[in-house]
């Protein structure tokens, strides 16, 4: 029983670390394209998605393209505030994914940004069927390697799933508190602004009252070489 038992979390290590995944936050200056590299092998998949949670003073957007290991562009999105891509490597090589903030004279972006590469199971199915040579078929009981490799690969992809989804709503939150400071900081602004003119067209007004009655003031004076 032990033995079927080891058997069963060397497969599950095995499954769960068939996959790459990594999250990252970065700032896309004004006028800049950052490019990021990563390298694939023909077959695997390439999860990627990406939101801008900060436009500084300007708009959630940003443009991203894609490139395969010849240059050529797999993916484009011009001006975008999120967006999911997923495609099946064709080469192996080094996949370039770059976000583009070239087109803000300005604003700087920060952008996060989520990469998973998941490996090919097909020509596992003999790797994991070795683990269980040796032992007696009792122990074995009914238990088929397929099956278990089928549910615990159903899992992970539920896991990984949930986890993007996860990912992102913590992106979506991040987004959504800064649309309100930046909301916060522009009512603020414009609320001193109105402040400022109120007060400053209440004072003009007192002295200009002041200015009738008061013949010596030179307001009064000023007004007069116009009348």
């Amino acid at each position: 029983m032990r033995e079927i038992t080891f058997a069963l979390i060397c497969l599950l290590l095995r499954i769960v670390g068939a996959s790459y995944s990594k999250e990252v936050t970065t700032t896309i200056e004004a006028g800049r394209k950052d490019c990021f590299f990563h390298y694939v092998n023909f077959g695997e998949t390439i999860d990627l998605d990406y939101q801008v949670i900060d436009g500084g003073h300007g708009d959630l957007d940003v443009s991203f393209f894609l490139y395969d290991p010849l240059n050529k562009v797999l993916y484009e999105d011009y001006k975008r505030s999120d967006n999911i891509h997923r495609h099946e490597a064709k080469l192996s090589g080094d996949y370039r994914f770059c976000f583009d903030n070239s087109f803000s004279t300005f604003n700087k972006k920060t952008v996060f940004f989520e990469l998973i590469v998941e490996k090919e199971h097909d020509d596992e199915g003999e790797k994991w069927e070795d683990m269980f040579e040796g032992l007696r078929p009792e122990e074995v009981y009914d238990m088929k390697v397929q099956d278990i490799q089928e549910s615990i690969v159903r899992i992970k992809t539920h896991l990984t799933r949930a986890r993007q989804l996860q990912d992102l709503l913590r992106s979506f939150e991040a987004r959504d508190r800064n649309v309100a400071e930046e909301n916060y900081f522009k009512v603020n602004a414009w609320s001193f602004f109105q402040v400022a003119a109120m007060i400053a067209v209440g004072t003009l007004q007192v002295i200009m009252v002041r200015s009738l009655f008061d013949t010596n003031s030179k307001v009064h004076r000023i007004w007069s070489k116009f009348s």
